[in-house]
């Protein structure tokens, strides 16, 4: 594996060609990393005051909820993620796996310490299936909201009229977003441009507020309210909700694009309507019930909610779309059954759609609105995920920043224990939710984090079990020349974990059937720890004797393999790929849970069985022709 910096040619050429359209990459970038982030005004400021653990809204807490709100960007979204975590890439690509992949990578650490770190990057990419359910929930909930500023009489529809987008939103994602995607950077740029406008607005009327950059307001904020202005933290951690989206979509737009979105747009402009809403508030203190929207004139209410409801959908579509790709990296790495993914887009091959990710989704998404009711219910229940993956990404990044980028111990520790007293602050601060609605995101990442250890574990175990009545390349040669069989023409790929052994599906057919093709190559897919594997790199291929050949695919955990595709690439004496004349074999094997093994837990035996029945057909997932595929089924003790 190459060490971070060091990119492939085909790195390069990405890198030239996102030069080459930075424009259009920054306009997209807009609608696809900032939309979370991009929604909270909404009601990150208003949950500060209203909220469970709100304080009075009089100037003094206005303006030192005002400095928590900037430094906070500043620290956590400007300093931790742009100017340190986009630095730690995986070959170009970002996200939690990614920085795992890296930790993984590290062969030398202690047996104890790798687990633990793969481990926290497992539970942490667990936790953004929680924070996936909640982000479309509370944003388009409280744009909807909106309706109930211009008449009550709006209220006995809020949960409907919400339900009816996200219903909408989900079925919309088998068609994928090629189609609408084209206008979610110019929505997006109008969104921040209005926040931006109505944000400056409230500050030319209430200048004072300005005042709140200087950090003393944030410390006399504390003295002043005590345990009940810690708290208050969990509510402005909502402001940086979404921070996770800036590396996590490093690999789709690359650094400079996100960074110059940030600097030069999102970041401005979130702080303007985030201070124009404190001046809103310090000057009529009523407004607090919901002040973004009374930010605006009375004429421009409706055409604001319209907006900030395409703006929520933008937002809760990446958050989806995220899903899914986190989705296919965890099951490249091994640590998802196969699903199936529809491919949405024949260009962009990031468009991918998980039928079974989707329904989950949906239903869950759906059920918090009509179980919390309003936004407000659920920004208890939001940040809890956020916090916990942040305080792992900074933990992990640390990792990396040592071993990877060779910084000195201090350096990397110094580095990692700041940014860890603002994470285990806001962490502390969001634990109180727990009781209140925080459960819920800890528990879908509990559930998804026990699915992920028991399909890796049951994998190791399996291929154990598999090697046990296996024999080696050899020793089946031997086998062959010995005894009777009938040789057929033609090519047979069979599918094998191990290179060095025979795969049992090529032992379950020749000891019943007695046939052997004239060419058999034992093909072995070999997933890296690096996102993308250059095509010259991609192929190994070993001669064994006039009939058996080894083949080895190496592929990236962002790459999808296509076998027949692969192969027209092998060009040997005696070994060639006549589609016509190629059958490829497939074990398929029935896991049988029993405690008679010392293996896992016989619950998770269990669920490790219910997940192999589940999983996607291997024929299907790596593109092997239906038509000339078959499938060779045996049992097996967990």
């Amino acid at each position: 594996m190459t060490e971070i910096g060091k990119k492939v040619k085909k790195a390069g050429d990405a890198e030239t060609s996102r030069k080459k359209h930075l424009p259009v990459l920054c306009l997209t970038a807009l609608g696809i990393v900032y939309g979370d982030i991009g929604t909270s005004p909404l009601y990150a400021l208003r949950e500060c005051f209203t909220g469970r653990h709100g304080v009075a809204p009089t100037p003094e807490n206005v303006l030192g909820i005002l400095s928590l709100v900037f430094w906070t960007l500043a620290v956590i979204v400007t300093l931790k993620y742009h100017v340190y975590v986009l630095r730690l890439d995986n070959e170009g690509e970002g996200g939690i796996l990614a920085l795992m992949g890296l930790v993984r990578g590290k062969r030398k650490r202690r047996k104890g310490a790798r687990w633990l770190l793969i481990a926290l990057g497992v539970f942490g990419a667990a936790l953004l299936y929680g924070d996936g359910i909640i982000t479309p929930a509370i944003s388009v909930l409280s744009a909807v909201e909106g309706l109930e500023v211009a008449t009550k009489a709006f209220d006995p529809y809020v949960v409907p009229i919400t339900v009816i987008i996200l219903v909408g939103l989900f079925l919309l994602q088998r068609r994928g977003t090629k189609g609408v995607g084209s206008i979610f950077g110019p929505v997006m740029l109008l969104w921040f441009s209005t926040i931006a406008v109505l944000g400056v607005g409230g500050i030319l009327r209430e200048p004072s507020v300005l005042k709140a950059v200087n950090p003393a307001h944030a410390v006399s904020f504390f003295h002043r309210n005590g345990g009940q202005g810690f708290l208050v933290l969990g509510a402005v951690f909502l402001v940086a909700t979404g921070g996770e989206a800036l590396y996590a979509d490093l690999g789709h737009f690359g650094e400079r694009p996100i960074q110059i979105d940030w600097f030069g747009l999102v970041g401005v402009s979130l702080l303007s309507n985030y201070f124009g809403q404190g001046a809103l508030v310090i000057m009529d203190p009523k407004a607090v019930s919901n002040p973004f929207y009374r930010l605006g004139p009375d004429w421009a209410l409706y055409p604001l909610i319209v907006l900030a409801a395409a703006a929520t959908i933008i937002a809760s579509q990446a958050i989806i779309s995220g899903a899914f790709s986190l989705t296919q990296q965890a099951v490249r790495q091994g640590y998802l059954p196969r699903m199936e993914v529809k491919h949405t887009s024949a260009t962009e091959i990031g468009q991918i759609y998980i039928p079974v990710v989707n329904v989950l989704l949906a239903v869950l998404t759906i059920a918090l609105v009509i179980a919390f009711r309003r936004s407000s219910n659920l920004a208890a229940a939001y940040g809890m995920a956020v916090t916990t993956t942040m305080v792992i990404t900074t933990i992990l990044a640390g990792v990396v920043s040592r071993e990877r980028l060779g910084w000195p111990l201090p350096a990397a520790a110094g580095v990692t224990a700041a940014f860890l007293v603002f994470d285990l602050a806001f962490f502390g601060a969001n634990a109180v939710k727990i009781a209140h609605g925080g459960w819920f995101p800890l528990v879908v990442a509990a559930a998804v984090f026990t699915i992920m250890t028991t399909w890796r574990k049951g994998r190791e175990l399996l291929n154990v079990r598999l090697r046990g009545p296996l024999v080696s390349v050899d020793e089946f040669r031997k086998e062959v020349s010995s005894s009777r069989h009938v040789s057929v023409s033609g090519t047979a790929v069979y599918l094998s974990i191990v290179p060095e052994l025979i795969p049992g599906a090529l032992r379950h057919n020749f000891d019943h059937n007695r046939v052997l093709h004239e060419r058999i190559v034992l093909l072995t897919i070999v997933t890296e720890d690096v996102p993308h594997v250059p095509a010259k790199d991609s192929l190994e291929h070993e001669r064994i004797d006039e009939r058996f050949h080894r083949v080895l695919l190496h592929y990236g955990y962002m790459q999808e393999p296509d076998v027949p595709k692969a192969l027209e690439g092998v060009s040997v004496p005696g070994l060639s790929f006549d589609p016509e004349a190629t059958s490829y074999f497939v074990g398929k094997e029935s896991v049988i849970p029993t405690r008679k093994r010392r293996g896992m837990a016989l619950w998770r035996e269990k669920l490790f069985a219910f997940l192999t029945r589940n999983a996607w057909s291997a024929i299907s997932a790596f593109g092997l022709p239906p038509e000339q595929s078959i499938e060779i089924r045996g049992q097996i003790e967990l």
